[in-house]
């Protein structure tokens, strides 16, 4: 039977927990709650707005207030110390909404109640999780944690202290991950043991609109998209396309010229020995009736190879992207700042706008969503250009933690202009471009027109040798 406390307890919109709980939100809290259940572990998989944390932290309160005893110690651990805390929010919210301030008092990392029972949030590279004495512990997204030794050694500490207290309650809630994480070893093993009770519910979850869904759907890994709203334990993809996709985003032969009336943006990744340095020229078109999706043509790559004898020339690269900046109606340039301050130092004093994007996983990973969504959209149109082609072929898509992708190549390949062209798209796809008006003496605005002289004709092969074909690439 579920506690009339947790009932009560008021969501954000104003409604009760029973009122609006459905019946798998129920059979956790009453099978978590029951003082006389023989299974006091639990294992609990939910999709992506499944109401995981809130559902724990109303369980928490409830046994806090109603069901532990005075000095009790409770634990909310997550992969860090803001995931960690989202429990502790939740928890207040509950008690600020449904009347309980006089009872539950909550800091920045600890509530308290009125006997002495605490709730403290843990990350999971807390050093001094050794010599709790835990009666409560929730384990939030146990799925999403690092894949480190460290993440799994904390977790093992924690479940090794429940045998300390008589009658302690271990739960673990999570959106299912990759099978290959060493969550689905403790889960295979809950769903064994007799000790553990293990419910998984399918997604999504039957309150998300189906139109989010769709756009979700869409625009999510496939991988991704049925871990987090199917809650399927599923591998991550190993490759960023397939041939057919690759095929139908085949829409010209050659380099592209600068067309009026249509944004141009730049993207650069610079590798001077072993890897490759790519400048793209691209523009995404603006939408029609007959065209209403966003897409990205790429217009021109030019490709410089360097060696460990014969690194790449930043000088003819500067060169090249003054050239190419006249030619396209002085378009921004977005680079990867690493081995590039001179060289954008420079070109900024001669009149480039740039803009710098720096790599980390979180931006590595942008890119990489960015590259699957066109290519599998056919929303990229490309030059039949085979190099280029072979490299996106044999593009590799790694997930360097959960959720978290990056492009990889194998060590005789290379990924370089799948990145240039990553960056650029990922600007025009980002980022509005910004309408220029002109204000007249009523008020009124409407679109100013900039002349445009034409450009320069390109520079020929032989203007900057060893370019490598820079009117082919």
């Amino acid at each position: 039977m579920i506690p009339s406390l947790l009932l009560g307890l008021v969501h954000e919109d104003g409604r009760r927990w029973g009122e609006v709980a459905a019946p798998w939100q129920r059979d956790d809290a009453e099978a978590i709650l029951d003082p006389d259940a023989r299974q006091r572990m639990h294992f609990l998989t939910r999709p992506r707005g499944g109401s995981k944390t809130t559902d724990l932290a109303a369980v928490l309160l409830t046994a806090m207030l109603e069901q532990l005893p005075a000095g009790a110690q409770c634990y909310g651990v997550a992969a860090d110390r803001d995931q960690a805390q989202l429990l502790l929010r939740e928890v207040a919210g509950f008690v600020q909404r449904s009347g309980l301030s006089d009872f539950v008092q909550v800091d920045t990392y600890k509530a308290t109640t009125t006997t002495g029972v605490t709730l403290t949030a843990l990350p999971a590279d807390e050093a001094s999780a050794y010599g709790l004495r835990p009666h409560f512990v929730v384990v939030d997204e146990l799925a999403q944690w690092s894949t480190t030794g460290k993440s799994s050694r904390f977790y093992d500490v924690m479940f090794s202290a429940i045998p300390k207290v008589k009658g302690s309650r271990f739960v673990v809630i999570t959106t299912a991950g990759d099978p290959a994480h060493w969550s689905r070893r403790i889960l295979d093993h809950a769903i064994r043991s007799k000790a553990w009770r293990v419910l998984e519910v399918a997604g999504p979850t039957p309150w998300l609109d189906p139109a989010t869904l769709d756009e979700q759907r869409q625009s999510l890994l496939p991988s991704t998209f049925a871990r987090l709203h199917l809650n399927q334990w599923v591998a991550s993809e190993d490759r960023l396309t397939t041939p057919e996709d690759l095929a139908q985003c085949v829409g010209h032969s050659e380099a592209l010229e600068y067309e009026a009336g249509q944004r141009y943006v730049m993207g650069l990744d610079i590798g001077l020995k072993n890897d490759r340095t790519v400048l793209s020229v691209a523009h995404s078109p603006t939408p029609t009736a007959d065209s209403p999706n966003r897409t990205v043509v790429l217009d021109r790559q030019v490709v410089w190879s360097g060696t460990r004898k014969a690194p790449v020339d930043l000088a003819d690269v500067e060169a090249t992207i003054r050239h190419v900046h006249q030619a396209y109606n002085r378009p921004l340039l977005v680079v990867d700042p690493y081995q590039a301050a001179l060289l954008t130092s420079n070109l900024k004093r001669s009149g480039v706008k740039v803009e710098e994007y720096a790599f980390s996983q979180a931006s590595v990973g942008r890119l990489a969503q960015r590259m699957w969504q066109l290519l599998s959209q056919h929303a990229l149109v490309l030059p039949d250009d085979p190099e280029l082609l072979d490299e996106l072929a044999n593009v590799q898509i790694r997930e360097t933690s959960p959720g978290v992708y990056r492009m990889d190549h194998a060590s005789n390949r290379h990924d370089d202009r799948a990145i240039s062209l990553a960056l650029a798209a990922h600007h025009l796809l980002s980022k509005a471009p910004r309408r220029r008006v002109l204000s007249y003496g009523n008020g009124a605005y409407a679109p100013k027109d900039v002349p445009y002289q034409a450009p320069r004709p390109l520079l020929s092969d032989d203007a900057f040798p060893g370019l490598d074909g820079y009117l082919r690439s």
